[in-house]
């Protein structure tokens, strides 16, 4: 049994892909699973950071070996020509905490995206418009986000084989409210809390309205590569089917 963990931040990232699979939630982590033919994927999510990647990380462990992880999700544009809801697959993963650098990627089955010299950046906050250009000018990297970092470290303190897999949520040139005061400690997102601060500014409206629909985009595009990787790695003539957690 070829056994994949995929590693997200939040429910939403996962969302379009899991829909169907098993799900509980065991430790304040969802835990999503799926066998087809050959294959068995577990997802999980923790919330954003480093800290919550981890957690997600031991929980999904504790549903059996895996032999490789993908860190999937949503990520920030740090250059021009990025456009929001376009996927990419990423070979180099950085901690701009540690200046640890990570390589990702490994064999391709047919489907999969071919490989790229994309290279995302993990910080420990969301990224406004000027700090991604900070970023980028100190890393020269192409996208940020909160986790991948991590996912890659715990991968290779345990010899498993690590992907990247990432879409595009907002733009370089997107102009976003500070979301930062909106995580806690935890990585959870405060959605009541926000949804007030917003209500009370209607100037942020289009551009929050624009984050939406590109992370909706981003997600289901995630989807999509995610089942045309799993389709090709369970063979031909199998089906689907969801499985109890042991």
């Amino acid at each position: 049994m070829n056994r994949v963990a995929l590693i997200a931040a939040l429910p939403g990232e996962l969302k379009p892909l899991v829909r169907g699979w098993e799900h509980r939630r065991r430790n304040g982590i969802d835990l999503w699973r799926r066998t087809e033919g050959r294959s068995e994927w577990v997802a999980a999510c923790a919330g954003a950071g480093s800290e919550a990647a981890a957690r997600a990380f031991d929980e999904a462990r504790l549903t059996g070996p895996f032999a490789m992880v993908y860190s999937i999700g949503l990520a920030g544009a740090l250059r021009t020509g990025l456009s929001a809801g376009s996927v990419h697959s990423v070979s180099t993963v950085i901690d701009t905490a540690t200046h640890e650098r990570f390589a990702a990627g490994g064999a391709r089955p047919p489907g999969a995206l071919a490989p790229s010299a994309f290279c995302l950046l993990t910080h420990p906050r969301v990224a406004d418009r000027a700090e991604k250009e900070r970023l980028e000018a100190a890393f020269g990297g192409d996208l940020v986000d909160m986790e991948a970092a991590e996912i890659a470290r715990q991968a290779a303190a345990q010899g498993i084989e690590f992907h990247c897999l990432k879409g595009v949520s907002d733009e370089l040139t997107d102009r976003l409210p500070d979301l930062n005061r909106f995580i806690t400690r935890a990585g959870h997102f405060q959605l009541a809390r926000f949804a007030v601060f917003a209500a009370l500014r209607p100037v942020t409206w289009p551009a929050l309205i624009r984050l939406g629909r590109n992370s909706h985009r981003a997600s289901a595009a995630l989807a999509q590569h995610l089942r045309d990787r799993l389709s090709s790695e369970s063979g031909p003539g199998t089906t689907g089917s969801t499985s109890e957690y042991d």
